[in-house]
């Protein structure tokens, strides 16, 4: 009867279990619904698929006759005698995973994928770093937030979408413009929470530090800054879905690889297949995605998760510092001075590999503790 208590709570082997079956019925669905709206079309020899085109100059194509094709297209299906189950809305999911052989080996699915979660890594920086510089400068400072807190407001009313033709004007159609793109469209439902909750702090806290003499500097980065951050890891979570959906639509527009420009020829060549197969790596990468946020949350800030220090957080924030500070070196400094891309990317992946140590020893150090 757990099971069907209002929030009940499920346990670890109830939460697998029922995951699982969960898989197993998706699964199913998605076949059945696929084995009905699939058509059975005739198989024919020597079938001309070869059409005419006013872009091939060719002499000997020019000499058909569109009709009489046609007319003989239509004698050839008639005649058929064998026919082949084919899937023209849904491919089912053995499809779906055969076609990620292909999309390894001819589409550089790997390379393109690395490039849309580069552009979209880029977006995030830039829309966080001006999301709570604004949003702490209207959030805390009355002047500012008189002058300018309604036009933040009425930014989450824009047509994001109709907004490609003015980015494209200021940006170019290269990766300048996608990227700002992204920031734009993760900035505008961001900047308004981060002054939400700058207001949400509870006034006890504020009246704690003032009552012990803290500036206003001091207020700021013990309440005002731990307390936000707190909260907003998780609306950065929930962002996720959206940056994926912008830079999908980013990548359409001058199409020089990612996977949103992939998956555009894929659905233009009709291989629904290659389609789906590439939705559900988005799928994975936006799963993975808020994995590293979870964990970054528990790391970053332990008061959320533990009432007392633990040896090996310390090591762990050292990791994650490093990191974040090799991305930000990748992203910044090339921005400022082009000619120092190849040397950023070297210094930054130096970097990110010594944090990457770094928190794994800390996470050894938080084993240690567990066990003892």
């Amino acid at each position: 009867m757990s099971l069907f208590k209002l929030r009940g709570k499920l346990t670890q082997t109830q939460s697998l279990t029922l995951g699982f079956i969960g898989l197993i019925i998706f699964i199913g669905i998605w076949w059945i619904l696929s084995e009905a709206l699939s058509r059975q079309i005739p198989v024919i020899d020597d079938y001309e698929t070869r059409l005419p085109s006013s872009i091939l100059q060719d002499s000997t194509l020019q000499s058909i006759d569109r009709d009489s094709l046609a007319r003989a297209d239509s004698l050839k299906f008639a005649n058929a005698t064998e026919f082949r189950k084919v899937y023209p809305l849904l491919p089912p999911p053995n499809q779906v995973v055969g076609a990620f052989p292909g999309l390894f080996k001819d589409d550089s699915l790997v390379h393109n994928t690395w490039l849309s979660i580069w552009r979209n890594l880029q977006g995030y920086f830039w829309a966080v770093v001006l999301s709570l510089f604004l949003g702490f400068l209207i959030g805390l400072i009355p002047l500012f937030r008189g002058l300018f807190s309604k036009q933040v407001d009425a930014l989450r009313y824009l047509p994001l979408t109709a907004l490609t033709g003015l980015f494209i004007i200021w940006f170019g159609i290269e990766d300048e413009m996608k990227i700002a793109f992204l920031a734009f469209g993760i900035l505008v439902y961001m900047l308004p929470v981060v002054v939400q909750r700058i207001d949400e702090v509870h006034d006890v806290y504020l009246k704690t530090v003032f009552t012990l003499g803290a500036t206003d500097w001091q207020t700021i980065k013990s309440v005002y800054f731990p307390s936000v951050f707190s909260k907003l890891m998780d609306d950065i979570r929930v962002l996720t879905a959206i940056s994926w959906t912008y830079i999908i639509i980013a990548e359409l527009l001058n199409r020089q690889g990612g996977i949103g420009a992939l998956i555009y020829v894929k659905a233009r060549q009709g291989q629904l297949e290659k389609v789906f197969a590439i939705l559900i790596v988005i799928v994975l990468i936006g799963f993975l995605q808020d994995r590293i946020f979870v964990y970054m949350d528990k790391r970053l800030l332990p008061h959320k998760y533990y009432k007392k220090h633990i040896a090996g957080i310390k090591e762990v924030e050292y990791g994650i510092f490093a990191i974040l500070l090799a991305i930000t070196l990748a992203i910044v400094i090339p921005a400022i001075i082009p000619s120092t891309a190849g040397m950023m990317g070297n210094l930054a992946v130096i970097l990110a590999i010594t944090g990457l140590l770094i928190s794994l020893y800390g996470e050894y150090k938080l084993r240690q503790a567990s066990v003892e």
